[in-house]
């Protein structure tokens, strides 16, 4: 399923960034794996690590659909490289499984890098839901706790890649993409999110 066909969701209220997970999908899915046997493996062996199955009910779905969104090439970069690379290979297959948060990305951490003013602050995030619940009635139906708890895993994951140096303040660091992950993520299909991150 590509981004065009996806609608706006609040999955991601329970499956964050689930970076160790992600990469042992990525493990799997390049050990020529089939779906059912990753699953058996992931639940047999609590690949996960979780301390109850279903935290690895909640998390497996969308990290199996993340990985799969990923080429090859971006899956090994995802287990060979820096945990810096991995962790923004890992943004990107978020941004890619999930509309809203995609759009958030474009939208608002977009236009900070390019007016090169590096605050995100409490209220970009507000008006980012409220200018989506204006336009979409799915976004509309969202109670106030989805919308909140949706505020606070944007932010941790932010935090998580590095694009926020600091939640509280808000303030920002500019993320820089290596060359060959660069392309990946291009011959992937995905030009824009590399155009976040190169924005001046």
């Amino acid at each position: 399923m590509t981004l065009d066909n996806k609608t706006y969701s609040a999955n991601l209220t329970g499956a964050w960034f689930l970076f160790y997970e992600i990469k042992q999908i990525a493990k799997l899915i390049e050990a020529d794996l089939t779906v059912e046997d990753i699953k058996k493996k992931v639940f047999e062996e609590n690949l996960f690590q979780h301390k109850t199955k279903s935290s690895t009910i909640r998390a497996y779905p969308s990290v199996l659909r993340r990985a799969k969104l990923l080429n090859t090439e971006l899956r090994k970069f995802l287990i060979e490289s820096s945990v810096e690379d991995g962790k923004l290979i890992n943004l990107y297959a978020i941004s890619e499984d999930d509309l809203l948060f995609n759009e958030f990305l474009l939208e608002i951490i977009k236009e900070k890098y390019e007016s090169n003013y590096l605050l995100l602050e409490k209220r970009d995030v507000n008006m980012y839901f409220t200018h989506k619940a204006e336009q979409n009635k799915k976004v509309a139906a969202f109670t106030d706790a989805t919308v909140n708890k949706l505020r606070q895993v944007y932010l941790r994951i932010l935090t998580e890649v590095g694009i926020l140096a600091n939640p509280k303040s808000g303030e920002m660091n500019r993320i820089f993409i290596e060359a060959g992950i660069r392309d990946a993520i291009v011959k992937n299909g995905s030009s824009n999110f590399v155009k976040i991150f190169e924005s001046k």
